[in-house]
């Protein structure tokens, strides 16, 4: 974030949200809760190499940030534009994101790959989230 000048501090406590984000250009807060994946991992155990994350639906954060530590990779979402995607599975108290990663994964159903979902990477979304 600091590569675009937003600055961030985390929070100490869990109740939440992991960072508290300003952008001294627009004098815009914002709340982040972060999800990391190391690496992918086989869908299912035995699938194609694939992220998933999952977040508490009672989550008082703005902005939920998905994390590919392997791959440097980050895409963020509104709160509201969660319930939206293509690939979203849900529980009572959770919902769950998938995607995968292998590039010959046919995704059939919710699943989807990540180059669906390159429009939400933190790269090309940081001004929507500070506008």
């Amino acid at each position: 974030m600091l590569k675009y000048g937003i600055e961030s501090a985390p929070l100490t406590t869990d109740f939440g949200i992991d960072l508290v984000a300003y952008y001294p250009k627009n004098e815009k807060v914002t709340t982040i809760q972060v999800k990391t994946n190391l690496e992918p991992k086989p869908a299912g155990g035995t699938g194609k190499l694939s992220l998933d994350w999952w977040i508490p639906k009672k989550n008082p954060a703005k902005v939920m940030a998905l994390v590919d530590m392997e791959k440097n990779r980050v895409w963020v979402f509104k709160k509201d534009e969660l319930k939206k995607l293509p690939n979203l599975q849900s529980s009572k108290e959770k919902y769950h994101i998938c995607m995968y990663t292998d590039p010959n994964a046919k995704p059939k159903g919710m699943l989807r790959t990540d180059k669906e979902f390159e429009q939400y990477l933190f790269d090309k979304r940081y001004n929507d989230l500070f506008y």
